[in-house]
């Protein structure tokens, strides 16, 4: 991807908020789990513990990212990448 230099300055990573929603979907779907569980609904059940343990498998990933840290990113002083030139070809054309 190249760089224009128009991105933002102030850009975050959205992966603590993913953190959050997949934590907020663990917990519905833990909580769905358990009710269907009791009322003897045995499909429902499964398709919520289904979606619980997509949301875990999505909170670890976003926590193994999180680990890996900050990326660089140039700064205000980089300017935007120029293309690169076209390799000249023999004899001039």
């Amino acid at each position: 991807m190249r760089r224009t230099g128009s991105e933002p300055s102030t850009a975050r990573s959205p992966l603590r908020f993913r953190l959050v929603l997949s934590g907020w979907g663990l917990l519905w779907a833990v909580g769905g789990t358990v009710a269907f569980v009791l009322l003897g609904q045995t499909g429902w059940a499964v398709a919520c513990g289904v979606l619980a343990l997509l949301a875990l498998v999505d909170m670890a990933v976003v926590v193994a990212r999180m680990r890996q840290g900050a990326h660089f990113q140039p700064g205000r002083d980089i300017p935007p990448y120029e293309p690169p030139e076209r390799p000249r070809r023999p004899g001039g054309r």
